[in-house]
């Protein structure tokens, strides 16, 4: 469990694609001994598995393993060494909810499809798989590449977040651009709820 509030931004910087298995070694600023092997760290939202730990400069590089469904789903088959990655640790008992709750089980990629840089937020407008669309609603949290973000328009499957500039400068957003494909996971609230509306329409 996560709260979409990323807490470093980590880099790729080894890939090995096996016949099924994609394996990536990620450096962090992560204390390597807080790390146990079978932990859950968020990488640009996608719930990763911690398969090994080591030393790397100040901090730690991990690996994690990636199968055909999480690269069919997510981003992961695009990245590459280089690559800057938003990264969150699980929850704790205890932590602050400084986002909303996220699983790090993402639906699909959202393309984004507009960006608009302000004097003070930049806007940016997506455009969300059609079978989630429907769970994305205005004041509604998504969470994008790791990031807990309010929508703030909704026209069909397009929809709209702001970034401040903290936001920009604590995430990998700064580099997100037109075309970019970004993991979207829709708030788990709205996903339960469509799921006992279309339950009670079929007389479950």
């Amino acid at each position: 469990m996560f709260t979409g509030i990323i807490s470093d931004i980590g880099e790729v910087v080894a890939r090995d694609d096996g016949d099924e298995i994609t394996s990536f070694m990620i450096a962090s600023r992560y204390d390597p001994r807080s790390i146990d092997l079978g932990a859950s760290i968020a990488c640009d939202g996608v719930c990763l598995t911690v398969v090994s730990v080591e030393p790397e400069g100040l901090g730690a590089a991990f690996a994690v393993e990636a199968g055909p469904e999480t690269q069919r789903l997510t981003t992961v088959g695009e990245w590459g060494v280089g690559r800057r990655l938003n990264l969150e640790r699980a929850l704790k008992i205890g932590d602050e909810l400084g986002g909303h709750l996220v699983l790090g089980h993402v639906d699909g990629a959202a393309e984004i499809v507009e960006r608009d840089d302000g004097a003070d937020t930049s806007r940016f407008v997506l455009a969300a798989p059609i079978d989630f669309a429907k769970f994305i609603a205005v004041k509604g949290s998504v969470c994008l590449d790791g990031i807990s973000l309010t929508v703030n328009q909704v026209d069909r499957e397009l929809f709209s977040v702001h970034l401040i500039p903290h936001t920009l400068g604590a995430t990998t957003w700064a580099d997100r651009q037109v075309g970019d494909r970004v993991n979207l996971e829709v708030d788990m609230m709205a996903r339960y709820a469509g799921r006992l509306a279309e339950a009670r329409s079929l007389g479950y």
